[in-house]
């Protein structure tokens, strides 16, 4: 009776790198645990560990889950298996950066946070040592100064207590009347249906006036959310505000879109946000590619619209508007299909990265078409931004004003 091969096994020290360079990525921020680690051990002794690309595909296929971690892996790859100190002297340059507040240009996102989990550790306070008395005004001003940072500017440590925040965030939309009705004995409405189908029981005597009260309930939201190049970090932190929304309120409907549209709204009734987000890795193909939101807002007019915009949906379009159109007369079919989506909902709310900048202006052909169709146009970068967005939803919706087509222009 034969028996099954046994998995190979890596030599002793390489399993000791695998455990370090797995911490390492912990550290900045990539969700890696022990079956991850035991993975990349099995899967370094499958390979030949001579060739420097073989092993950087094997240990990513085995520990990176989702498209928008695989920049952090590669920085902490590149640095960790080069040289084992070039970890602080990686962290001394991005300390030095740091300090030139002058300076124009910043390292990336993904190498900030892969210099920071691999400084070295701060010594520990002696146990002897009395705790050190806090002033709570400089706790009050790091809080005040994690609600206005960019979430493209953050640390791994600053992301983890921003998701914090969101995950406390709830969305409140205003009411809405419907049609259906229930019973209250203080209500305006009188139920003679149920007032006749009471005295039934009394031989046909009316002993009392059956009342009720119209029902309300919120309007669905409809959530579009780019998820290119250039939102992946912003579409990275949102998702997890849209996944906290949709745990709290029902009629949730989110779709992603890059080069084509994805609907997740399944997805994200997972409660445990990881196991969501790893089933939102599989079905998305397109993560941090280009975008077409022409294409992608024309695919959602003519499968989703008739399903999810019904009963005063609300629309939140989450982009920066750069769109990539494969013909030359993209910007009219954007425009087009725009004017359809408004048409549509009860109100179209477009949340862009972009104003965080001051100077900001409608340059871009794509954004310009855009513009005339779109309710609210606000910024969506830091947790002050989402904030501003609860409050804007929990008010009354004001009346559209009429879009005539020179306007449209």
């Amino acid at each position: 009776m034969s028996q099954a091969a046994a998995p190979p096994r890596t030599p002793p020290t390489l399993a000791a790198n695998v455990m370090h360079f797995a911490r390492l990525l912990r550290r900045a921020g990539l969700p890696v645990g022990p079956a991850e680690t035991l993975a990349a051990q099995q899967a370094l002794g499958l390979i030949d560990i001579g060739r420097r690309e073989d092993a950087r595909t094997a240990l990513r296929a085995a520990m990176i889950h989702r498209h928008e971690h695989q920049e952090v892996f590669d920085h902490a790859f590149a640095l960790f298996w080069r040289d084992p100190a070039a970890g602080r002297q990686a962290a001394a340059m991005a300390l030095m950066d740091a300090e030139k507040a002058r300076k124009p240009e910043r390292p990336p996102p993904a190498a900030r946070r892969v210099a920071e989990a691999m400084a070295p550790p701060r010594e520990a306070r002696p146990r002897d040592e009395p705790p050190p008395e806090l002033d709570a005004t400089f706790a009050a001003s790091a809080s005040e100064r994690l609600q206005r940072m960019d979430f493209e500017s953050m640390s791994a440590a600053e992301i983890a207590a921003a998701k914090r925040e969101i995950s406390r965030l709830t969305l409140p939309l205003d009411l809405r009347r419907t049609r259906r009705v229930r019973p209250d004995p203080t209500g305006p409405i009188a139920d003679l249906r149920r007032t006749i189908r009471t005295s039934l029981r009394h031989g046909g005597e009316i002993f009392d006036l059956a009342r009720a009260r119209r029902t309300t309930r919120p309007p669905p939201l409809v959530v579009l959310c780019d998820i290119s190049g250039s939102m992946g970090r912003y579409a990275q932190v949102l998702l997890h505000f849209l996944h906290a929304v949709t745990n709290n309120r029902d009629r949730v409907h989110v779709f992603l879109f890059g080069t084509r549209l994805t609907n997740i709204t399944r997805q994200l009734r997972y409660r445990d946000p990881e196991v969501a987000f790893q089933t939102i890795a599989h079905i998305v193909p397109d993560w941090s590619g280009g975008t077409r939101i022409g294409e992608a807002l024309a695919r959602f007019n003519q499968l989703w619209a008739r399903r999810v915009l019904g009963q005063g949906a609300v629309v939140l379009l989450i982009t920066d508007g750069l769109d990539r159109p494969r013909e030359q007369d993209g910007t009219r079919e954007l425009a087009e299909n725009m004017a359809r989506l408004r048409r549509s909902c009860r109100r179209l709310i477009w949340l862009n990265p972009l104003l965080r900048w001051a100077g900001f202006e409608p340059k871009s052909q794509g954004i310009r078409a855009m513009l005339p169709y779109v309710d609210e146009f606000r910024p969506v970068h830091n947790l002050d931004s989402l904030r501003a967005l609860v409050a804007l939803l929990s008010r009354p919706v004001p009346r559209r004003p009429i879009v005539s087509p020179a306007d449209r222009g």
